[in-house]
C-alpha cells in the first residue's frame, strides 16, 4: 500500500512538472479580416486584405489591446515603396503628451536602407542593440521575425537565424505595435503571434 501511495506521488509530481515545463501556446495577435484587436495613432492608414495588415499614408503606428511584459513574439513582413521603414515594436506605449507620437518602447526595426538596418534594437530615435549579422531582407520581400524578452535580456531573430541580443530595462511592460513611417512606402504583416512567459 505504501509502495502504491509512493507511486501515485511521483506520477502526480511529475504530471505537475511536465504542466509547468511545457511552454504557452501561441496566441493570435490578428485575426487575418479586420482590425478587431487594434487601435490607431498618427496619419498611417490601416487596411486588411487577403490576410495581410497594411499601412501606408504616413507616420502613424497601430497598437494591439494585448500588452505584454515577458513573451515571445513571431510574424512575417515586408516593406516596399519609396524610403521604405518601419517597426515591430513591443513593451510600447503611445506617449501621454503626444498619442500620435513615437512610441515609448522598444522597436524591431524594419529598414533595408539605411546604416541602422532590420534587426538592429531601436529606443525612440535611437538605434541601441546592433544585429551580428549584414542587412539579411530586402524591399518586396517576406521575411520572418521572432522576438524573445524575458526579464531585461532581448533576442531577435530572422528567417530563424539569431541576429541580435541585448540587454536594457528601460521599458517593463506595454503594447504591440507596427509602425507606418513616412508617405509613400507601405508596411505589411500577417501571421502575428505572441505567447507570454
Amino acid at each position: 500500500m505504501k509502495n502504491t501511495i509512493r507511486l501515485l506521488a511521483v506520477i502526480a509530481f511529475l504530471s505537475v512538472s511536465a504542466t509547468a515545463l511545457a511552454k504557452p501556446k501561441w496566441i493570435s495577435l490578428f485575426n487575418g479580416k479586420d482590425l478587431a484587436g487594434w487601435f490607431v495613432r498618427g496619419k498611417a492608414v490601416w487596411t486588411v486584405q487577403d490576410g495581410v495588415l497594411t499601412g501606408d499614408g504616413g507616420m502613424g503606428h497601430i497598437y494591439t489591446d494585448v500588452t505584454c511584459t515577458d513573451f515571445e513574439a513571431k510574424g512575417q513582413f515586408r516593406i516596399s515603396g519609396e524610403n521604405a521603414n518601419s517597426g515591430f515594436y513591443f513593451r510600447a506605449n503611445p506617449p501621454a503628451d503626444n498619442p500620435d507620437g513615437f512610441p515609448r518602447g522598444y522597436e524591431a526595426q524594419i529598414c533595408n536602407s539605411q546604416d541602422a538596418y532590420t534587426g538592429w534594437l531601436w529606443k525612440p530615435g535611437k538605434p541601441t542593440g546592433k544585429p551580428t549579422t549584414p542587412l539579411m531582407t530586402k524591399d518586396g520581400e517576406w521575411f520572418n521575425y521572432r522576438i524573445k524578452v524575458e526579464g531585461t535580456h532581448i533576442q531577435f531573430w530572422i528567417n530563424n537565424k539569431l541576429v541580435m541580443t541585448y540587454d536594457d530595462d528601460e521599458y517593463k511592460s506595454g503594447h504591440f505595435a507596427i509602425q507606418g513611417h513616412n508617405p509613400g512606402m507601405k508596411i505589411e504583416a500577417r501571421k502575428l503571434f505572441y505567447r507570454s512567459l
